[in-house]
């Protein structure tokens, strides 16, 4: 009986099957009944119809482009590594050699979340530090708002979760579910903290009434005279407490002139409250916890702030000199909180 030329593509498929067995050809020819020279012809001439894959070069990056490419980079904060070389007109690059290159000169970092200071900016944190620098802080009040949502700073948390236990769900709300709106003031003890009634956006008028209501009818009309006095009252400069009318109304209140401490721009780093803030947050929002009413969250910020030791309150005051001297160490940059 004569020889059978060509494998069907049943018999090919086998023994692609049988070689990823490790069989060997000679076991293949006799499973298959078939001559062994027909099956090692085939196995030969597969393998040799197999194109080897051939690595292209790189594209390679002269000095002068990547001259171009730090300077785009330095020009372009996070943009992407495509958008840094097409912007010098650099084409063919695949993203892991643009990546590599970039990685000498860059580094993949978020946006920061601090406004910029400009060189005025320095300027005026230079001679804000310079005014103050003899004055006794314990005198001043620093006060500050602070909002507060219910799904908690970020919105979502992590953690470690027990085998066979399920995964907490997670509250969401559209836009965070609204918030409470909180203004306190620190000294020598916490003022406050107060709450902004619901739907009130502080403007310059319903700012002022606000203080009236809380500040000035809740807690310092029971100081004595000597303490008025003395008190310094501090804000930042936000365009409802630094307006003409605020201005005017705090000036009719006898807080006016030196009384009045002046505050330079982009500056929530030289102000402790925004420490006492940090922390406040980190109590109600902690295992991440979630609330699901205003009530509730305002709630739990007046307990949290009840639980604040008055040590610590006394030790964000006494802060402010370090912070004066950090600021001209740094000739007006931003200083660690």
């Amino acid at each position: 009986m004569g020889q059978k030329k060509d494998l069907t593509g049943s018999e090919r498929s086998k023994i692609v099957r049988y070689l990823t067995e490790r069989c060997s050809s000679l076991k293949i020819a006799k499973l298959l009944k078939r001559d062994h020279r027909t099956i090692k012809r085939f196995i030969q001439n597969s393998q040799q119809g197999r194109e080897k894959r051939v690595d292209k070069p790189r594209r390679k990056i002269t000095a002068h482009e990547l001259r171009k490419v730090k300077h785009a980079a330095a020009k372009m904060p996070l943009a992407t590594s495509l958008a840094i070389f097409q912007s010098c007109n650099i084409t063919g690059v695949p993203k892991s050699t643009r990546c590599a290159i970039l990685r000498d000169m860059a580094k993949v970092r978020k946006a920061e979340r601090r406004s910029p200071l400009n060189k005025t900016h320095k300027l005026k944190r230079q001679d804000w530090a310079k005014k103050y620098l003899k004055t006794d802080f314990s005198k001043v009040l620093c006060t500050d708002e602070m909002r507060v949502s219910l799904a908690g700073p970020d919105g979502w948390a992590h953690g470690w979760i027990g085998k066979g236990q399920r995964a907490p769900v997670r509250l969401r709300y559209q836009h965070g579910g609204g918030g409470v709106l909180v203004w306190a003031g620190i000294k020598d003890e916490l003022v406050g903290p107060f709450r902004v009634e619901d739907g009130v956006k502080l403007n310059s008028q319903s700012y002022c009434q606000f203080l009236e209501d809380t500040f000035f009818k809740q807690w310092y009309r029971k100081k004595s005279a000597s303490f008025k006095k003395n008190m310094i009252f501090m804000q930042d400069n936000a365009p409802s407490h630094v307006s003409k009318y605020s201005t005017a109304w705090l000036a009719r209140k006898g807080i006016k002139e030196e009384k009045l401490m002046t505050w330079p721009p982009c500056s929530p780093d030289l102000n402790p409250i925004e420490n006492l803030w940090s922390i406040i947050k980190c109590e109600i929002y902690k295992e991440g916890k979630q609330y699901t009413s205003l009530n509730s969250v305002w709630e739990a910020v007046v307990a949290a702030a009840r639980n604040v030791d008055g040590e610590l309150i006394k030790t964000l005051t006494e802060s402010m000199d370090g912070r004066l001297l950090s600021v001209l160490a740094k000739k007006g940059g931003y200083i660690g909180r």
